[in-house]
């Protein structure tokens, strides 16, 4: 029995070439039938469009019967629709397994031609212009993602073109901007961190891989240069997307290797009025070109995020679409986690267990390294270390986002282990709830959010004035207690459009964080019994054209739902453990 015997059964099947390998025809009308079988091997150049191994395909048929020839037609001239495809093979009896793609014959006309030779013959038409892969999904190789027309999942060709324009409208006359990829980073030698791109540049190209950089210019338009894959890449790294992909793919009107830049872009420098770039990923291969170098000493290279950061600030309504599904995922993934910790009470395990939850419904990636705050942890802003067993009776806080084709969610919730508030938690935890909810009811447009934050700096510090744990009157007693923000800009960046000033009045479209807190460290100098306690409630908020829209409103947060969602949940998965 040989390797090919589950695809191809032993059948004496006859293959019978139809079109001339010496026709010059370019129509179906025109195509000349062959007059007697012949070898294909000896007549490949005359075999065009051919993408599958001949000497392959001899091989494979041989072994399961007589080969004559492959009925071909060149890019579908017989065929209707939008299929595009090379050539065909009408067998008997089985079916040509060859990592092609299975197409319901359509070539009806072609087909009848075919009368002579139909006795013995079945009917498959099979695929075999393969589906390239540039290195990041497409619409062909990952239809269950992209949407035709769609650049990266759910935005368009003409959103990324509209994003262009736009910028262009904010660039001066005769200026340029650099917008360069972010670059891999190692963690060891060999090993790479996980990539993730630079915001700007994913936001302008929708290319997902590093190395790149784009220009954009009045007179120019988008021009991208594009790393040049070796084979030694291909072979350790995949697929990248090069010059093709940057014309067909990101729809550039110019674009050469990245190789090329040092000899083009200096003119295209030389010729600009000023010039802007993201500095964060700037790098080297035009930083140190002497053109830019003085183009910089004399005052002309600019800060691109801050025309990138505007444009960025009031979301689409893609962009919301995908900012509220990567909110959705956030809040059943950290759902799921907040059941699962009355068994598994381990700061670690509930960092796992979000990130499996969240990617299993489609993230990506975590937008940053989840805070598992147990007990004392908890009041640790940004601890991240999540290697202790949280204490029986301890609360803790769990601040996680993940990121959904390069949009981010942000959520925190603070709950007891063990499935009870204690009172003093209850009363700490009560404050800062209600300041979640009102600061929330001042959110629309016209507001800003340094005004919703005083609000609630208002109202923690008359809160903590009447438990107990704030004496003075000062911001610095305040601070202690809470060094924070009531909230941030959101979007493909945690802190999004950081460039933006939280005075900045609000607009529709818009997304903030609301996130009250309280820290109280160890060595607080107030009350024992409030010592070593972190809480905060975050959620995600959109400004509407008539107030606010909470993106993480399904994830519990009262005193009472929380309880009755551990303790009823918990009986349930103890009794199962049992078993």
């Amino acid at each position: 029995m040989n390797h090919h015997s589950n695809f191809f059964p032993q059948l004496q099947c006859k293959f019978t070439w139809l079109i001339a390998p010496d026709c010059k025809g370019r129509s179906a009308t025109d195509r000349k039938k062959a007059d007697s079988s012949f070898d294909p091997l000896q007549n490949r150049q005359q075999t065009e469009g051919f993408n599958v191994s001949l000497s392959y395909l001899k091989t494979v048929f041989s072994q399961d019967g007589p080969f004559d020839g492959i009925l071909r037609f060149s890019r579908g001239e017989a065929i209707k629709g939008d299929i595009d495809f090379r050539f065909a093979i009408l067998c008997a009896g089985f079916r040509l397994f060859h990592q092609q793609r299975l197409i319901a014959d359509q070539s009806t006309a072609l087909l009848s031609r075919a009368a002579p030779f139909k006795q013995g013959i079945g009917r498959c038409t099979y695929s075999t212009n393969k589906v390239h892969d540039i290195g990041q999904p497409t619409p062909a190789t990952h239809p269950q993602l992209l949407k035709e027309g769609e650049i990266t999942p759910g935005i368009t060709t003409e959103e990324y073109i509209s994003r262009r324009k736009r910028l262009l409208e904010l660039l001066p006359e005769k200026s340029l901007a650099i917008i360069a990829a972010a670059p891999v980073k190692m963690m060891t030698d060999v090993v790479p961190y996980t990539f993730r791109q630079d915001a700007d540049y994913l936001y302008i190209t929708g290319c997902q891989q590093p190395s790149g950089v784009a220009v954009l210019g009045h007179e120019c338009g988008l021009c991208m240069f594009m790393p040049e894959a070796t084979r030694h890449d291909v072979i350790w790294q995949g697929e990248v997307a090069g010059v093709d992909a940057a014309l067909e793919t990101f729809k550039a009107e110019k674009a050469h290797p990245l190789s090329k830049l040092r000899d083009i872009l200096p003119g295209m420098i030389r010729g600009s009025s000023k010039l802007f770039h993201n500095m964060q990923t700037a790098t080297p291969i035009y930083t140190e070109l002497d053109d830019f170098q003085r183009a910089a000493l004399t005052g002309k290279v600019k800060d691109l995020s801050n025309l990138t950061h505007e444009l960025r600030w009031i979301k689409s309504p893609a962009e919301l679409k995908l900012m509220k599904e990567a909110a959705s995922i956030v809040c059943q993934g950290l759902l799921q986690t907040m059941l699962h910790s009355k068994m598994y009470p381990h700061e670690g395990m509930l960092a796992a267990k979000i990130e499996y939850e969240s990617k299993m419904r489609g993230a990506q990636r975590m937008a940053f390294n989840p805070v598992v705050g147990g007990g004392s942890n908890g009041s640790v802003i940004h601890y991240s270390r999540n290697d202790q067993k949280i204490k029986n009776g301890d609360l803790v806080l769990m601040d996680v986002g993940c990121e959904l084709h390069g949009y981010a969610s942000d959520l925190t919730r603070t709950w007891p282990i063990c499935g009870s508030f204690s009172s003093v938690h209850e009363e700490l935890y009560n404050l800062v709830l209600e300041t979640n909810k009102e600061s929330m009811k001042i959110c629309r447009p016209g507001v800003s959010l340094r005004e919703i934050h005083n609000f609630s700096v208002e109202m923690l510090c008359k809160g903590f004035k009447e438990i107990g744990i704030l004496k003075g009157s000062g911001s610095n007693s305040y601070h202690q207690l809470n060094p924070t923000s009531i909230g941030h800009y959101l979007g493909m960046d945690v802190h999004d459009s950081s460039n933006i000033s939280y005075d900045r009045l609000l607009k529709p479209g818009v997304v903030i964080t609301i996130e009250p807190g309280v820290y109280i460290p160890s060595i607080f100098d107030g009350p024992d019994r409030y010592r070593g306690i972190g809480i905060r409630i975050e959620d995600e908020v959109l400004i509407t054209e008539t107030g606010y829209e909470v993106l993480t409103g399904s994830m519990p947060k009262e005193v009472k739902h929380i309880e009755s969602l551990l303790n009823n949940h918990s009986r349930g998965v103890g009794n199962g453990g049992a078993k």
